[in-house]
Order: C-alpha cells, then sequence, then structure tokens
C-alpha cells in the first residue's frame, strides 16, 4: 500500500462516546483523514466544536459539529463525489437504517456501528429494534465485520455492519469451540456478560448514574444481541446481560460443556489455529480482567477445563473493541492495510 495513501473519513453522531473514539481514532491515523464530524439534526451540540465537548482535544480536533440535516448531508455527498471517503455511523439504529442506503455510492464506504444491518432476518428488527426494516436486499448482502473471522468478505463493499460489543466477545470466545466441534450437540452456551456503563450511551439517565447503580442484570432472555449473537454461532445461547458502576469495559464469563473425548490440547489447539495470526487478539495465561483491556483495541481470551465443563472468559473494552476500533481494523481491511494500522504500535506476542 502506498505510503501517501490518505483517506477522507465523516463520523456520524460524533458527540457520542463511540463517535469520540473514532474521531480520535481517525486523526490520529496514518492513512486516514478526519473531514467532517456530523450529530442529530435536533442535537444542542449542533454548532459546537468537538473540542468544546471533549476539552483533551483541544488544538488537535477543533472541528465543528455539523446538524445531519438533510440539506447539510446533500451537500456532504456532493462535496465527496470524486474523493475516495469512508463514513462511520456511530448513530442510533434507526438513523443508520433510514440514512446509510442515500450515503452508498461507488467512492463510499460506510461503516455502520449501529445494529441498522446486524440481522439478516428483517422480521427481527420489529422485536428487537422496535422498527421495520425496509431494506431486504441490503441485508442480504451487507457483510458483518468481525474482522477475525469474515475479512474476506469486507473489501469491495460499499457496506459494512459492525458487530455488538456483546456479540464481539462472545462471538470470539465460542467461535474457535464451535467450527472444531469442541462442544456437546444439546450443549446450550451459557453467557454472563457484564459491561461498564458508558454502553449505555452519552445521554444522562439516572439508571445508569454511577451514584444509583451498583450491579444488575437486565434485558432478561430479550436483549437484542442475543439473535446477533445465535446468528453469528450457528446456535441458541442463554444471555444474560450486566451492567456496573464503572465507565468502560466487558467482561464476559461463557459457559459450555465439550465433548467427553474433548480434551485440553485440543481446545488450546482451536484457539492457537484461529488467533496465532490475529493481532487484536491476545490468548492469556491468566484470567484477564477489565482493567487489562480498557483503552486498547485487543479482546483477551483465557479458559478452563474441569471434566468436560469448559470456562471461557473474554474482556475488551466496549468503546474501542465492541464498537469504534473494531471499525478502524475493518477501514484498515478494506484499505488493504495490516489491521492493527493506527491501533497498536508494536505487535504483541500470544501467549497461553
Amino acid at each position: 500500500m502506498s505510503s501517501d495513501l490518505n483517506i477522507s473519513c465523516v463520523v456520524f453522531g460524533a458527540s457520542g462516546y463511540a463517535g469520540a473514539e473514532l474521531a480520535r481514532l481517525i486523526h490520529t491515523h496514518p492513512h486516514l483523514q478526519l473531514n467532517k464530524l456530523f450529530v442529530s439534526a435536533k442535537s444542542t451540540d449542533a454548532g459546537k466544536l468537538f473540542s468544546e465537548l471533549y476539552p483533551q482535544y483541544t488544538g488537535l480536533i477543533d472541528l465543528p459539529l455539523i446538524a445531519g440535516t438533510e440539506h447539510n448531508i446533500d451537500t456532504l455527498l456532493s462535496e465527496v463525489s470524486d474523493n475516495q471517503t469512508y463514513m462511520f455511523l456511530a448513530t442510533p439504529h434507526e438513523f443508520s437504517h433510514d440514512i446509510a442506503a442515500s450515503l452508498l455510492a461507488d467512492n463510499v464506504t460506510v461503516f455502520d456501528l449501529s445494529g441498522g444491518f446486524r440481522l439478516k432476518d428483517k422480521n427481527a428488527y420489529k422485536t428487537y429494534y422496535g422498527f421495520e426494516h425496509k431494506y431486504s436486499n441490503l441485508l442480504e448482502k451487507t457483510p458483518y465485520g468481525l474482522p477475525e473471522w469474515n475479512a474476506e468478505q469486507l473489501p469491495e463493499q460499499n457496506l459494512i455492519s459492525l458487530p455488538g460489543c456483546y456479540p464481539t466477545a462472545s462471538q470470539l470466545a465460542l467461535k474457535p469451540l464451535i467450527l472444531n466441534d469442541l462442544i456437546k450437540n444439546d450443549c446450550v452456551p451459557v453467557i454472563n456478560a457484564v459491561s461498564g456503563v458508558s454502553g449505555a450511551g452519552r445521554k444522562a439517565n439516572l439508571a445508569t448514574s454511577f451514584c444509583e447503580l451498583s450491579l444488575k442484570p437486565y434485558n432478561l432472555f430479550v436483549h437484542r444481541h442475543t439473535p446477533e449473537i445465535e446468528q453469528g454461532l450457528g446456535c441458541k445461547v442463554i444471555f444474560t446481560p450486566h451492567v456496573a458502576n464503572f465507565d468502560r469495559g466487558i467482561l464476559a464469563t461463557i459457559v459450555v460443556q465439550v465433548k467427553n473425548s474433548v480434551t485440553e490440547q485440543d481446545i488450546n489447539q482451536a484457539f492457537a489455529d484461529k488467533y496465532k495470526e490475529q493481532p487484536l487478539v491476545r490468548l492469556r495465561s491468566a484470567i484477564p480482567t477489565i482493567k487489562d483491556v480498557a483503552n486498547t483495541p485487543f479482546c483477551d481470551l483465557y479458559w478452563q477445563l474441569d471434566g468436560n465443563h469448559l470456562i471461557v472468559i473474554s474482556a475488551i473494552d466496549n468503546l474501542l473493541k465492541g464498537a469504534s476500533s473494531q471499525a478502524i481494523q475493518c477501514a484498515n481491511i478494506v484499505a488493504k492495510l495490516p489491521q492493527e494500522t493506527g491501533l497498536v504500535s508494536t505487535s504483541q506476542s500470544k501467549e497461553f
């Protein structure tokens, strides 16, 4: 790839936590250029500088937050008509659904961080996302941007749907076991995952206030990430999300039963074979903590076997590996760059 590659980037939803991380990562990326930042048309942040909301970027990212009106978006599309452009949607699910199709063009790649195009079954959107999906043709052909597993599907695409944070942690932990046929046929994986309050977004909410919250499960059996996890794994799961009073990160504890003939070496080999060449998955010899992955683009995995009972621990930063850095990882693949470009400064060794 040419060293002078410079791709223009636009972030929608730039005032939110994931959008702000995207702005930071693009700003420091050697081959991506931060061009414009958008917020919703009615946002009270419209017209402010990004650095007013996030003062740590004063003098670094002083771009204005543009209201996402129809006129402003039309103006944007006319300006990028002759330039290769990456557009990142860190926006509500229905907004991404409504706008993504209008952004598609030969020279534009849209990376959607919302759930607007994650599920292949359009009938599931009414149940899990609260709106009717109108773009069956896009659902069928939009690749799912879990880069460690789907990298070959991403190049030459105009729209890429990024996984949710819980599905990222869960699928990276379980897919090597399922694809190697190590789990008992009648076993339903049990996933208990805890997220920091940033997963609820930036808008103030009493239910996710540090002073009000301790640790609680929510959306039992009906969380919108359940069908996404099941779609990616090809099996049923029992998924219980929790929210706790820390700011960022996800720790998932996953319990399965492996077949009686499966050994610890079989499990070690399954994870090593899949992830030894994947720079942003680290196989750990000790139980990972959220502190280990917070503010990093990594997924840390650890497992322990007792008889045929297997526990797998998966830890990620929900705003990075679960959202923004994973979007950059996919952008790097589309741009034919190493996946870790702009995300880590040195390669990380893998360990058991």
